[in-house]
């Protein structure tokens, strides 16, 4: 048992385990009637206040949430019966906006309640692309934050590098030698080890952290809402392209309180662990595998352990609910192509993912959502190379390549980082 303080500033139990909440509170039948005609802002505090109402008090929360989505994530439609979630509208033109800056405003609501937001928080983030970005500018110039942005080198888009490793201040980009699972293992090693966290206080803004994961949920709300707008909700299958599965997570808890979504897909590409389990019921993680999908690139997605938890660990239960879909490099970039041959719609190759899950899967009279997860523009290298298009950055990203890389080189021995981490 543990508060909801210790969860967001500890990130991972004692126990090596992921904090769970103890219950998950239904919504009123009179908010879902009534959904459709609420804003994004209304509908995340409404969720946000079930999840968090009470260890933060009402006022605070409201500020936290609304501060936390000054901007919108639209439906946008592709095709007749599939639609796009558009979470690219952030700070960062990525999906991962929204839970960074919540747990940012949260972890200082925290800190400030107990007299402590001078007292030099250390967040530790492992990043296969976006999560490094978002959660960076949601703790810049946070004070008494420090936050270790942890990357695999080479394997990250040169536009998502640049907006962890060129902000400086309160932010320290580190190039592991290795793959993305190497970093989130460095960053595991360190909650466990007694030295180092006498030595310093941590906490993770990965998606192992409550504040970073339940707040995605509201996305899966506000889609709901925009859909039932449209008279196009009864049917509703969401897909969602997963790497490290918080965001997929999050959308099952939205279920649990009662959102009505008919079924859910995960959408993966060649790291197909998650798939395979929903084919056989056996969970084998792997060494991940670099593809285009580089967000995704995930061998043991931490975030399986709590929808296993949520469901009981019941297979039937799982797949009931969940179908999987899996793409190789050479699929995702015939979908982009057939996408904006037939549509017009830039698909980037997480999303690709996303849309072709929905094609493969829907069943007649279903209507699909599928998640993009981030702006073409952060992977132009590639969406330009397969489309055969020049897709113009957005100014918000262009400034961001404007900066001076600043960054770490580190091997992906635990004893070398530990070792860096004393010296701080």
């Amino acid at each position: 048992m543990a508060t909801l303080e210790k969860a967001v500033v500890k990130g991972l139990a004692e126990d090596k385990g992921l904090y769970m909440p103890e219950s998950i509170k239904p919504l009123p039948k009179e908010f879902f009637d009534n959904i459709d005609k609420m804003s994004f802002q209304e509908i995340a505090y409404t969720v946000a206040d079930a999840f968090f109402g009470e260890d933060v008090d009402a006022e605070s929360l409201k500020k936290i949430v609304y501060d936390t989505l000054a901007f919108d994530c639209p439906v946008v439609p592709v095709t007749d019966n599939i639609y796009t979630l558009e979470l690219f509208h952030g700070p960062t033109l990525a999906f991962k906006d929204v839970g960074a800056r919540f747990m940012a405003r949260l972890l200082q609501y925290f800190l400030k309640k107990n007299g402590n937001d001078k007292g030099n928080v250390n967040v530790l983030v492992a990043t296969s692309g976006d999560t490094g970005s978002a959660v960076a500018n949601g703790f810049l110039g946070v004070e008494g934050i420090h936050v270790y942005v942890l990357y695999p080198k080479g394997k990250v888009s040169p536009i998502q590098e640049c907006q962890f490793t060129t902000l400086g201040k309160n932010i320290t980009a580190i190039e592991v030698d290795g793959v993305f699972d190497d970093c989130q293992a460095l960053v595991k090693n360190a909650f466990m080890d007694a030295e180092l966290n006498a030595h310093m206080k941590l906490t993770s803004a990965n998606s192992i952290n409550v504040a970073r994961f339940l707040p995605q949920s509201f996305y899966y709300f506000n889609a709901y809402a925009r859909m039932k707008a449209l008279g196009k909700a009864d049917e509703l299958v969401m897909c969602v392209p997963s790497g490290n599965f918080g965001n997929i997570c999050s959308a099952l808890f939205g279920h649990q309180m009662g959102l009505p979504i008919k079924r859910f897909v995960a959408a993966n590409n060649a790291n197909d662990i998650f798939y395979n389990y929903l084919q056989t019921g056996e969970y084998h993680p792997q060494p991940s595998k670099a593809t285009l999908a580089n967000a995704m690139d995930v061998g043991d997605p931490s975030n399986f352990a709590r929808i296993y938890d949520l469901y009981k660990g019941d297979h039937k239960a799982i797949t009931s609910l969940i179908s999987g879909a899996t793409y190789k490099d050479e699929q995702i970039r015939q979908t982009m192509r057939e996408c904006y041959a037939e549509t017009g719609y830039v698909l980037d190759p997480h999303g690709a993912c996303g849309y072709q899950a929905l094609k493969d899967l829907l069943q007649p009279g279903e209507v699909g959502v599928f998640c993009e997860t981030a702006h073409p523009a952060k992977f132009k290298e590639k969406v330009d190379d397969i489309l055969g298009t020049d897709i113009e950055i957005p100014q918000r990203l262009q400034d961001f390549m404007k900066g001076t890389k600043q960054s770490i080189a580190m091997s992906k021995d635990f004893a070398d980082f530990k070792a860096f981490l004393m010296a701080e």
